[in-house]
């Protein structure tokens, strides 16, 4: 009876126990015959950004633009939802907002923004990148640029968001386009005229008590 309550205690240790090791290795073995990720692809799992590096039967190693490792069990690419940027083809749609001052010429700005992404040589010419009028904002006109890139890294596409930003404040300089800043105008709403008085500064006759006060300390 003692060896019988042992065993099945063991049993029920041991089962408990490898539960998360057998569904992680299943999750391997679904994950190895459908590919939803595979070596080399850029994926997005739980905020963390990165590359496969490789897939073991128990779980995946993750290396991140910061080229440091994450190992993620494989059953967590079966149970949560995955972005795989690079799963089908490795062209993605990258956007950068702009705003300018009111009074700017609206079809000029979307015209330079245009021009910015043409030019860069690392954007696809089809898909064609456009330009929307994305709406009237508390201090700017704000626009959207959409243009199409074909990455293998996430420090490739922001590498090339930053050029398309400085090509575009050259573009509006040379243009005479003000990007725009938070500002605010106030409206005093009075009854009559406001008061306005000038003092005299005391600045000078504060120095001299205090002056006189030294030297009486002094003394």
């Amino acid at each position: 009876t003692m060896f019988t309550f042992l065993g099945g205690a063991a049993a029920i240790g041991i089962g408990f126990g490898s539960q998360n090791v057998l569904n992680n290795f299943i999750s391997g073995l679904i994950m190895l015959t459908e590919q939803p990720v595979r070596v080399g692809d850029l994926i997005e799992l739980d905020n963390v950004v990165g590359t496969i590096d490789t897939i073991g039967m128990r779980s995946t190693r993750i290396r991140t633009g910061s080229n440091y490792e994450i190992i993620v069990p494989n059953s967590s690419f079966l149970e949560n939802n995955v972005v795989n940027w690079t799963l089908a083809d490795s062209t993605v749609r990258c956007k950068v907002n702009v705003g300018v001052a009111y009074g700017s010429p609206s079809r000029e700005v979307a015209k330079q923004l245009k021009r910015a992404a043409d030019e860069h040589g690392l954007v696809l010419s089809r898909p064609e990148p456009f330009v929307w009028f994305a709406g009237f904002g508390d201090n700017s006109l704000d626009f959207e640029l959409y243009f199409f890139i074909t990455i293998r890294t996430l420090s490739e596409r922001r590498r090339i968001e930053s050029d398309i930003r400085f090509m575009i404040d050259q573009y509006f300089r040379d243009a005479g386009i003000t990007i725009s800043f938070p500002q605010r105008d106030v409206h005093l709403d009075t009854i009559k005229p406001l008061e306005v008085r000038v003092l005299e500064s005391q600045a000078p006759e504060a120095e001299v008590e205090n002056r006189g006060e030294s030297k009486k300390t002094a003394a």
